[in-house]
């Protein structure tokens, strides 16, 4: 029987609300709603745009069951439940199965790093302790390790690990990596710039920071790939260029918490030590999103 993808399309890398008195639970309720009313495809809640690494373990925990309960099946919902404390990894993505999560998305370890044998058993600890499927997460731009090709390979037939958020920007890897694990890993890109070079070796949709500001046409983008529209689909990717950029001139999710905050879904507010973005590039950014149709 073929398995089905946790998701085909675009889930947004969503950005979590905040006030310097915590997070901001009625605009994420009007966020998360006004997503699935634009027609992304899934949310992932508490990953790198979502200010993971700041959040609090409760507040991590209850952004978690909030938005299960807002969504309410409505779209698949996926955690992140990742660190570099693997036992801390377990421990939440345990919690975020408990709650109804549908899938948890796990970065590689950060600071203290890995070596390939390290990879392969803390994500097969985490996987073994899931009971629901598990995105890997790579991105060595903020980690500093990369998942090699065939350590992909070798993790491609647990059960529960069934796909990879790939953001390491080379194509020669990711091709390679699709080469080796086929349909057992669904690729999805982690970087907006790539969605469709990823898809054209094998991708199943992007996690994307575009899509905070742009679900319903990061979404489109995608399914016109999918239905054999490669050139609308690389059009789409043109359009947006600019607006992508925009969104990681400074470090994400700075940006994205501007342009939300822009369009009244949050404040203007991260916690360090990141900081609001800087005067010039809040205006180019502003100036993108609107020559992409957005009121700002």
């Amino acid at each position: 029987m073929e398995r089905k993808p946790i998701f085909t399309g675009a889930a947004s890398a969503l950005i979590t609300p905040m006030t310097q008195s915590g997070v901001d639970y009625e605009n994420f309720r009007k966020l998360i709603n006004w997503q699935i009313e634009e027609g992304i495809d899934a949310l992932v809640i508490a990953g790198t745009s979502g200010e993971a690494s700041t959040l609090t373990d409760e507040e991590h925990r209850d952004v978690l069951k909030f938005a299960v309960e807002v969504v309410d099946g409505r779209v698949p919902v996926i955690a992140g439940t990742g660190s570099n404390d693997t036992d801390y990894a377990i421990d939440l993505t345990k919690y975020a199965c408990e709650i109804g999560c549908d899938a948890m998305l796990v970065v590689t370890p950060y600071y203290n790093k890995a070596t390939q044998k390290g990879l392969i058993k803390m994500f097969t600890a985490i996987a073994d302790a899931s009971t629901k499927p598990v995105i890997l997460y790579n991105v060595p731009s903020r980690t500093g390790v990369n998942i090699e090709p065939a350590t992909y390979a070798a993790l491609a037939d647990h059960p529960m690990i069934q796909g990879i958020k790939e953001a390491n920007g080379q194509i020669d890897k990711i091709t390679e990596t699709m080469a080796l694990c086929g349909d057992k890993l669904d690729l999805y890109s982690g970087n907006d710039d790539q969605i469709i070079p990823l898809m054209s070796v094998g991708g199943k949709g992007v996690i994307s920071v575009l899509s905070n500001v742009l679900p319903k046409e990061t979404s489109e983008m995608v399914h016109k790939f999918l239905g054999g529209d490669v050139k609308g689909a690389a059009e789409m990717q043109f359009k947006y260029f600019g607006l992508i950029k925009a969104l990681f001139s400074e470090v994400n999710p700075i940006p994205a918490k501007a342009a939300m905050a822009a369009m009244g879904f949050c404040e203007d507010y991260v916690r360090l030590p990141l900081t609001v973005m800087e005067d010039a590039t809040k205006a180019v950014l502003l100036d993108r999103m609107r020559e992409a149709g957005l009121d700002v």
